[in-house]
Protein backbone atom coordinates (compact mmCIF):
# COMPACT_ATOMS: atom_id res chain seq x y z
CA UNK A 1 0.00 0.00 0.00
CA UNK A 2 2.78 2.45 0.94
CA UNK A 3 6.35 2.41 -0.32
CA UNK A 4 9.03 4.97 0.52
CA UNK A 5 12.27 4.96 -1.50
CA UNK A 6 15.22 7.13 -0.49
CA UNK A 7 12.88 9.63 1.16
CA UNK A 8 14.55 12.85 2.33
CA UNK A 9 13.31 15.97 4.05
CA UNK A 10 14.96 18.96 5.67
CA UNK A 11 14.25 22.02 7.77
CA UNK A 12 16.15 24.75 5.97
CA UNK A 13 19.69 23.42 5.63
CA UNK A 14 19.24 20.87 8.41
CA UNK A 15 18.50 17.32 7.15
CA UNK A 16 15.71 15.56 9.04
CA UNK A 17 15.22 12.44 6.91
CA UNK A 18 18.17 10.91 5.10
CA UNK A 19 17.16 8.25 2.59
CA UNK A 20 14.27 6.39 4.25
CA UNK A 21 13.21 3.09 2.66
CA UNK A 22 9.99 1.68 4.11
CA UNK A 23 7.03 -0.40 3.00
CA UNK A 24 3.62 -1.23 4.42
CA UNK A 25 1.21 -3.79 3.02
CA UNK A 26 -2.56 -3.44 3.28
CA UNK A 27 -3.83 -4.50 6.70
CA UNK A 28 -0.46 -4.30 8.44
CA UNK A 29 0.31 -2.52 11.70
CA UNK A 30 3.90 -1.26 11.47
CA UNK A 31 5.66 0.59 14.30
CA UNK A 32 8.46 3.14 14.19
CA UNK A 33 10.48 3.59 17.37
CA UNK A 34 13.43 5.78 18.22
CA UNK A 35 14.68 8.44 20.59
CA UNK A 36 13.62 12.10 20.61
CA UNK A 37 14.90 13.85 17.50
CA UNK A 38 15.23 10.66 15.47
CA UNK A 39 12.86 12.00 12.80
CA UNK A 40 9.78 9.91 13.55
CA UNK A 41 7.27 12.77 13.54
CA UNK A 42 8.92 14.34 10.49
CA UNK A 43 8.51 11.02 8.68
CA UNK A 44 4.76 10.93 9.34
CA UNK A 45 4.38 14.59 8.42
CA UNK A 46 6.22 13.96 5.14
CA UNK A 47 4.01 10.97 4.32
CA UNK A 48 0.87 13.03 4.99
CA UNK A 49 2.19 15.97 2.97
CA UNK A 50 2.40 18.51 5.79
CA UNK A 51 6.22 18.49 5.56
CA UNK A 52 7.65 18.63 2.01
CA UNK A 53 10.00 15.93 0.78
CA UNK A 54 13.36 17.10 -0.55
CA UNK A 55 14.23 13.85 -2.29
CA UNK A 56 13.13 10.29 -2.89
CA UNK A 57 9.63 9.01 -3.64
CA UNK A 58 6.39 8.20 -1.82
CA UNK A 59 4.13 5.70 -3.55
CA UNK A 60 0.60 4.95 -2.38
CA UNK A 61 -1.14 2.05 -4.12
CA UNK A 62 1.50 2.32 -6.83
CA UNK A 63 0.90 6.03 -7.47
CA UNK A 64 3.74 8.50 -6.92
CA UNK A 65 2.34 11.09 -4.50
CA UNK A 66 5.67 12.72 -3.62
CA UNK A 67 4.43 16.12 -4.83
CA UNK A 68 0.74 15.69 -4.03
CA UNK A 69 -0.89 18.17 -1.64
CA UNK A 70 -1.86 17.08 1.84
CA UNK A 71 -5.50 17.65 0.85
CA UNK A 72 -5.21 15.19 -2.03
CA UNK A 73 -3.56 12.62 0.25
CA UNK A 74 -6.42 12.85 2.73
CA UNK A 75 -8.90 12.32 -0.09
CA UNK A 76 -6.90 9.24 -1.12
CA UNK A 77 -7.25 7.88 2.43
CA UNK A 78 -4.00 8.89 4.17
CA UNK A 79 -5.05 10.35 7.52
CA UNK A 80 -2.81 11.46 10.39
CA UNK A 81 -3.55 11.66 14.12
CA UNK A 82 -1.04 14.38 15.10
CA UNK A 83 1.27 14.43 18.08
CA UNK A 84 -0.33 16.41 20.91
CA UNK A 85 -3.85 15.58 19.70
CA UNK A 86 -4.61 19.11 18.37
CA UNK A 87 -8.35 19.01 18.92
CA UNK A 88 -10.44 22.14 18.32
CA UNK A 89 -10.88 23.10 21.97
CA UNK A 90 -13.84 25.54 21.76
CA UNK A 91 -15.88 23.22 19.54
CA UNK A 92 -17.98 20.36 20.87
CA UNK A 93 -16.86 16.75 20.76
CA UNK A 94 -19.44 16.02 18.06
CA UNK A 95 -18.39 18.99 15.94
CA UNK A 96 -14.74 17.89 16.15
CA UNK A 97 -15.77 14.50 14.83
CA UNK A 98 -17.89 15.94 12.03
CA UNK A 99 -14.94 18.03 10.90
CA UNK A 100 -13.00 14.80 10.47
CA UNK A 101 -15.43 13.72 7.78
CA UNK A 102 -15.34 17.00 5.85
CA UNK A 103 -12.63 16.21 3.31
CA UNK A 104 -14.07 12.85 2.30
CA UNK A 105 -17.76 13.76 2.30
CA UNK A 106 -19.01 12.30 5.58
CA UNK A 107 -17.22 9.04 4.96
CA UNK A 108 -17.36 7.80 8.56
CA UNK A 109 -20.24 7.42 10.96
CA UNK A 110 -20.64 8.89 14.42
CA UNK A 111 -22.21 5.66 15.63
CA UNK A 112 -19.01 3.72 14.93
CA UNK A 113 -16.95 6.23 16.93
CA UNK A 114 -19.47 6.23 19.81
CA UNK A 115 -19.26 2.42 19.90
CA UNK A 116 -15.45 2.45 20.06
CA UNK A 117 -15.23 5.33 22.55
CA UNK A 118 -18.44 5.41 24.66
CA UNK A 119 -17.12 8.26 26.82
CA UNK A 120 -17.18 10.51 23.75
CA UNK A 121 -20.86 9.75 23.25
CA UNK A 122 -21.50 10.71 26.87
CA UNK A 123 -19.67 14.01 26.36
CA UNK A 124 -20.73 14.71 22.78
CA UNK A 125 -22.03 18.22 23.60
CA UNK A 126 -19.04 19.24 25.78
CA UNK A 127 -16.22 21.45 24.51
CA UNK A 128 -13.28 19.35 23.39
CA UNK A 129 -10.96 21.51 25.46
CA UNK A 130 -12.74 20.37 28.63
CA UNK A 131 -11.84 16.71 28.06
CA UNK A 132 -9.01 14.94 29.85
CA UNK A 133 -5.82 14.16 27.95
CA UNK A 134 -6.89 10.56 27.40
CA UNK A 135 -10.34 11.59 26.19
CA UNK A 136 -8.79 14.11 23.81
CA UNK A 137 -6.60 11.35 22.39
CA UNK A 138 -9.70 9.23 21.84
CA UNK A 139 -11.31 12.22 20.13
CA UNK A 140 -8.29 12.74 17.87
CA UNK A 141 -8.41 9.09 16.81
CA UNK A 142 -12.18 9.25 16.37
CA UNK A 143 -11.85 12.37 14.23
CA UNK A 144 -9.40 10.51 11.97
CA UNK A 145 -11.74 7.52 11.73
CA UNK A 146 -14.50 9.82 10.47
CA UNK A 147 -12.32 10.25 7.35
CA UNK A 148 -12.55 6.48 6.72
CA UNK A 149 -8.75 6.15 6.47
CA UNK A 150 -7.11 3.54 4.29
CA UNK A 151 -3.78 4.34 5.96
CA UNK A 152 -3.87 5.68 9.52
CA UNK A 153 -0.77 7.53 10.76
CA UNK A 154 -0.66 7.58 14.58
CA UNK A 155 1.88 9.98 16.11
CA UNK A 156 2.66 9.39 19.81
CA UNK A 157 -0.84 8.33 20.93
CA UNK A 158 0.41 7.47 24.44
CA UNK A 159 2.18 10.77 25.09
CA UNK A 160 1.41 12.21 28.52
CA UNK A 161 -1.13 9.55 29.46
CA UNK A 162 -1.38 7.48 32.63
CA UNK A 163 -0.55 3.75 32.24
CA UNK A 164 -4.22 2.73 32.43
CA UNK A 165 -5.12 5.09 29.58
CA UNK A 166 -2.10 3.98 27.56
CA UNK A 167 -3.36 0.40 27.81
CA UNK A 168 -6.84 1.49 26.71
CA UNK A 169 -5.55 3.47 23.72
CA UNK A 170 -3.37 0.59 22.54
CA UNK A 171 -6.29 -1.81 22.96
CA UNK A 172 -8.27 0.37 20.55
CA UNK A 173 -5.31 0.45 18.15
CA UNK A 174 -5.20 -3.36 18.21
CA UNK A 175 -8.97 -3.40 17.59
CA UNK A 176 -8.57 -1.18 14.53
CA UNK A 177 -5.87 -3.47 13.22
CA UNK A 178 -8.14 -6.49 13.73
CA UNK A 179 -10.76 -4.72 11.62
CA UNK A 180 -8.28 -4.46 8.76
CA UNK A 181 -7.13 -0.84 9.10
CA UNK A 182 -3.58 -0.29 7.85
CA UNK A 183 -1.64 1.57 10.54
CA UNK A 184 1.77 3.23 10.80
CA UNK A 185 2.41 3.85 14.50
CA UNK A 186 5.03 6.14 16.05
CA UNK A 187 5.46 6.02 19.81
CA UNK A 188 8.28 6.47 22.30
CA UNK A 189 6.68 3.74 24.40
CA UNK A 190 8.55 1.13 22.40
CA UNK A 191 7.37 -1.79 24.51
CA UNK A 192 3.70 -0.92 23.93
CA UNK A 193 4.24 -0.20 20.24
CA UNK A 194 6.06 -3.48 19.63
CA UNK A 195 3.39 -5.39 21.55
CA UNK A 196 0.71 -4.52 18.96
CA UNK A 197 2.81 -4.23 15.78
CA UNK A 198 3.68 -6.95 13.29
CA UNK A 199 6.83 -5.28 12.01
CA UNK A 200 8.99 -2.44 13.25
CA UNK A 201 11.53 0.07 11.98
CA UNK A 202 14.05 1.67 14.36
CA UNK A 203 15.12 5.23 13.52
CA UNK A 204 18.19 7.20 14.55
CA UNK A 205 19.07 10.69 13.27
CA UNK A 206 16.83 10.50 10.22
CA UNK A 207 17.82 6.99 9.16
CA UNK A 208 16.43 3.48 9.52
CA UNK A 209 19.04 1.52 11.49
CA UNK A 210 17.09 -1.68 12.20
CA UNK A 211 13.98 -3.36 10.87
CA UNK A 212 12.27 -6.66 11.38
CA UNK A 213 9.43 -8.57 12.96
CA UNK A 214 8.23 -6.82 16.13
CA UNK A 215 8.53 -9.96 18.25
CA UNK A 216 12.13 -10.47 17.16
CA UNK A 217 13.06 -6.86 17.88
CA UNK A 218 11.55 -7.16 21.36
CA UNK A 219 14.20 -9.79 22.02
CA UNK A 220 17.02 -7.88 20.31
CA UNK A 221 19.67 -6.87 22.87
CA UNK A 222 20.40 -3.55 21.13
CA UNK A 223 16.73 -2.57 21.04
CA UNK A 224 16.18 -3.65 24.64
CA UNK A 225 19.12 -1.56 25.87
CA UNK A 226 18.42 1.53 23.79
CA UNK A 227 14.62 1.71 23.81
CA UNK A 228 13.21 -0.56 26.53
CA UNK A 229 15.56 0.34 29.36
CA UNK A 230 16.64 -3.31 29.82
Amino acid sequence: MLELSGLKSRYGRIPALDGIDLRISAGELVAIVGANGAGKTTLLRTISGVQPASGGTIRFDGTDISRASSRRRVRMGIVQVPEGRQVFGPLSVEDNLRLGAFARGSAGTLEAVWAMFPVLAERRADAAGALSGGQQQMLAIGRALMSAPRLLLLDEPSMGLAPRLVAEIFARVAELKARGTTILLVDQNARAALSVAERCYVMETGRIVLEGEAEALLGDAQVRRAYLGL
